[in-house]
């Protein structure tokens, strides 16, 4: 049952801004609604009969978003990042393809997202925009799965309808009946987890079904995510297929799933050309979901992510599972701080030996993470007034030396080290859910 007062005491780290943390050492935050109402050093005497967590010497941070992931490729995580025979083919042709394909078995299905579910529970994300596959019976069950745990996310069943392989392949019409069977199947259906259009990409979706799907979008006022720019054969591949585009970014826009009529997420962005830089920059209600682990198992490259952040271009951090082989967005977290390291030094230094740095900080990635990937909620990912609250409560204590370590540090040695062991509890949109 969700309560409608309470708070959590411990000492608190967020981002509201992207330069910086902000630490709330020892401090009472109180919740109303679901909504942070403040957080104080001492228990206001108007709160003093409400029920406190106690968390005394843990650190609690904004539930994390994870922007982009392929919750039916969980269940091959950790194989397939180095296929050297030949006779092997592509990644999707020996994994990903055949893989979702068995997601027409809605036994297969709920055995899979149910182990899916349970350990994304078990981390540092509250919120997420997910993939499934083509199924529309199965994307429904993972809808209801991640509602009965709480938790608030965008699911897409997923659009192809050419270049795929027998067995998950839609006919035009198909897919465009299943798509709006699907979408008055989840109709109101569930609080907080919400369809989301999904053309899987350009390669996979004839301009028919983008046509249609576009449309859908702006009727029905449905959110669309998508990839974009991942790699430089998929680029010359969609120029193939659509003839006379300055960017790959206009094969959506030409649809209006851009983020001109609705919210578009895009994944990877790695190689954006000025055109498609200066649309994405137009473009408001688009983010980009960075994947650094994923794109560096690619080979794919690195995301410009200090370029759209200084243009004002939204990005938030995804997992990508799984084109990564993790869930944790601590980690990926990590890696968007070495991935924008590696683009500095191998571009922008230039072999300059007193070059000034320009990389992501650790703030920055955390920001990202949080409050970045939560704008495509609203007022999520922080713990300022009026945010819903997401957070997570860990414990520091199976990682700490002997020396005292700033608030920082400790975070920081988090970040790089933690695990589920280390989370002690879990709260969406105001209400406890793990722990």
């Amino acid at each position: 049952m969700k309560e409608s007062l309470f708070a959590l005491k411990g000492t608190f780290a967020h981002t509201p801004k992207p330069e910086s943390f902000i630490f709330e050492e020892d401090s009472y935050l109180v919740c109303h609604q679901g909504r942070v109402e403040g957080i104080y050093p001492e228990l206001p005497k108007a709160y003093e009969n409400i029920h406190v967590y106690d968390f005394s010497d843990k650190l609690i941070i904004p539930g994390m978003c994870d922007m982009h992931l392929h919750a039916p490729q969980y269940a091959y995580r950790g194989i397939g990042m180095n296929i050297e025979n030949p006779e092997w083919g592509t990644w999707f042709e020996r994994y990903a393809f055949p893989d979702e394909s068995r997601y027409a078995d809605l036994d297969y299905a709920r055995l899979a997202y149910t182990r899916f579910v349970d350990d994304w529970m078990k981390t540092t994300t509250t919120r997420g925009c997910i993939y499934a596959t083509i199924h529309r019976p199965a994307t429904l069950l993972l809808m209801e799965l991640l509602a009965d745990r709480g938790f608030a996310a965008y699911v897409g069943k997923v659009n192809m309808d050419r270049n795929s392989i027998p067995g998950l392949l839609e006919t035009t019409e198909e897919s465009i009946s299943e798509t709006l069977a699907w979408l008055d199947d989840c109709q109101d259906r569930f609080a907080e987890v919400k369809p989301m259009l999904t053309p899987r990409y350009t390669p996979s979706c004839s301009d028919e079904l983008m046509e249609a799907l576009g449309a859908i979008a702006i009727e029905r006022n449905i959110p669309v995510q998508s990839h974009l720019s991942e790699g430089l054969d998929e680029i010359e591949w969609v120029y193939e297929l659509k003839p006379g585009l300055s960017c790959y970014g206009q094969a959506y826009d030409m649809y209006h799933m851009f983020g001109s009529d609705v919210p578009a997420v895009m994944a990877h962005c790695v190689y954006p050309n000025d055109c498609e830089f200066d649309l994405m920059s137009r473009r408001k209600q688009l983010m980009v979901a960075h994947c650094p682990q994923s794109n560096f198992s690619s080979s794919g490259g690195v995301a410009p992510v200090k370029r759209y952040l200084k243009a004002g271009v939204q990005v938030g951090l995804g997992s990508d599972m799984a084109g990564s082989n993790t869930l944790s967005l601590l980690r990926i977290m990590a890696d968007a701080v070495l991935a924008s390291k590696a683009l500095w030094a191998f571009t922008e230094r230039k072999m300059d030996p007193y070059a000034k740095r320009n990389v992501l900080s650790l703030s920055e990635a955390f920001y990202l993470s949080t409050k970045g990937g939560g704008a495509l909620w609203g007022d999520v990912g922080s713990f300022e007034d009026g945010f819903l609250l997401d957070a997570v409560v860990l414990d520091e204590s199976r990682l700490k030396d002997l020396n005292e370590r700033s608030f920082y540090e400790r975070l920081e040695r988090l970040i790089l080290l933690s695990d589920d062991r280390d989370i002690v509890a879990k709260f969406i949109n105001g209400r406890q859910v793990y722990g």
